[in-house]
């Protein structure tokens, strides 16, 4: 049972009423206070609001009207308090945010959907101009988990509930669908930038939003060394697509771009800068799909090579389903075959007839562990400590040195060895 009190506790003549609220859960008492806009006298307060009758009609008529707000905003909390499944994560910040509700009431537009699957929908819709294509396949299939997560607890989600019960169901719900926590992680975050851009439109999310997180799992660095890389190069290959495909591995390892940038260049795309000594170096200038930042990096002599043999057009553009199919083929050619620990996509499905690919976990020959990003962490993890990390950090793209370390695995224990060097 919840109760609220209303407190004078200023010094002044004249200050805002307290509210506490109490209620107890589990055998344990919780009280928590907040401010109202409801303003007294002291005098009225102490001396007027708890008379039963008074003959001064002016007094009555202030009775009734500050006990109607009271009232009011009693029934709001206790009415919000209703709707809370777990009681122990009440705070005061949830009792402030039900204050600001009261006094703010939220001006929800029809057109607006207050469910996360819907909600989804529209926050595609809105924000289309801004948004890629992968990124929009990204969220209708979180859409479609949400769809499924619903049915299997036979209840709408609903952008206000979006709490610390929902994690622990859809944590739950991921990991009996064999979801990696990296997917989890990552998941939950986008919901949370759904709920964010909600609050944006005037709905009401719950207070517990931003408190909502997972820790990432490790990722497995895998990448190709440059005497891998001379393998392949060397490879006896006898298919064109293969020497296509194997041209392009060798283009994004000497480039450390993505697949979605790297596979659009074209020789237009190069041009002719003098450097300081007034020698012509080849740079290729674009635009990175992802980040949508104006990249400029020099043609690496690798790159160089294939362009040559091409009369210095890139190889032919393939998808990158078709790819990460041919690479792998490279690779075996290649004889790159050393067992080691990663993800394959496998179809866990008992049943032959449903579809259900997820990222196990197990040891597998490097070959078959071979993606199109190999590319762009072959490139980082190859070349650092060779070039300034400033400058590979220019070529991939990333914001900061921190997000670089982390990308291609390197810990503390890393950096202080390296800096060993130097003392």
């Amino acid at each position: 049972m919840a109760t609220i009190n209303f407190l004078y506790r200023s010094s002044k003549p004249e200050a805002p009423l307290n509210l506490r609220f109490l209620f107890r859960h589990n055998e344990k008492d919780y009280v928590f206070g907040a401010k109202t806009k409801l303003q007294v006298s002291k005098y009225y307060w102490e001396k007027q609001h708890n008379l039963k009758r008074s003959k001064d009609i002016d007094i009555s008529n202030r009775i009734v009207e500050v006990n109607s707000k009271m009232n009011n905003i009693e029934k709001h909390i206790l009415a919000a308090f209703e709707k809370v499944m777990s009681p122990e994560t009440i705070n005061k910040e949830w009792l402030g945010v039900q204050m600001d509700h009261y006094y703010n009431p939220i001006q929800q537009s029809k057109n607006i959907p207050i469910d996360l699957v819907s909600f989804i929908d529209y926050y595609i819709e809105q924000r289309k101009d801004e948004i890629t294509r992968a990124s929009r396949i990204k969220f209708n299939v979180i859409k479609h988990k949400m769809e499924r997560l619903q049915s299997s607890i036979n209840k709408t989600i609903f952008i206000k509930d979006i709490n610390q019960d929902f994690k622990d169901v859809f944590t739950e719900y991921y990991n009996s669908e064999n979801y990696s926590q990296n997917t989890t992680q990552r998941e939950l975050n986008i919901i949370k930038t759904f709920c964010k851009f909600a609050k944006s439109k005037g709905l009401e999310v719950h207070s517990e939003l931003d408190s909502l997180k997972l820790k990432k799992g490790n990722t497995l660095k895998i990448f190709l060394t440059f005497e891998e890389l001379k393998s392949i190069e060397d490879a006896n290959l006898d298919k064109d697509y293969l020497i296509n495909a194997r041209d392009w591995l060798i283009i994004s390892c000497y480039t450390g771009q993505r697949v979605s940038d790297f596979m659009r260049f074209n020789k237009e795309m190069i041009r002719l800068e003098n450097d300081n000594e007034g020698n012509a170096k080849e740079l290729i200038e674009f635009i990175q799909k992802k980040t949508n930042k104006k990249m400029t990096i020099p043609i690496h002599s690798k790159v160089k090579e294939v362009l040559n043999k091409r009369n210095g057009d890139f190889p032919r553009q393939i998808s990158d389903q078709r790819y990460n199919e041919f690479i792998k083929k490279v690779c075996e050619a290649a004889e790159i075959k050393e067992p080691i620990e990663g993800k394959k996509q496998l179809n866990i499905s008992k049943d032959p007839k449903i579809s259900k690919i997820r990222n196990v976990e197990g040891v597998y020959p490097k070959c078959e562990l071979v993606t199109s990003h190999i590319g762009r962490r072959s490139f980082a993890t190859n070349f650092y400590g060779t070039i300034p990390t400033t400058l590979l950090i220019n070529v991939t793209g990333h914001s900061t040195e921190t997000m670089f370390l982390n990308y291609i695995g390197k810990s503390n224990k890393d950096l202080a060895m390296a800096l060993t060097k130097y003392f």
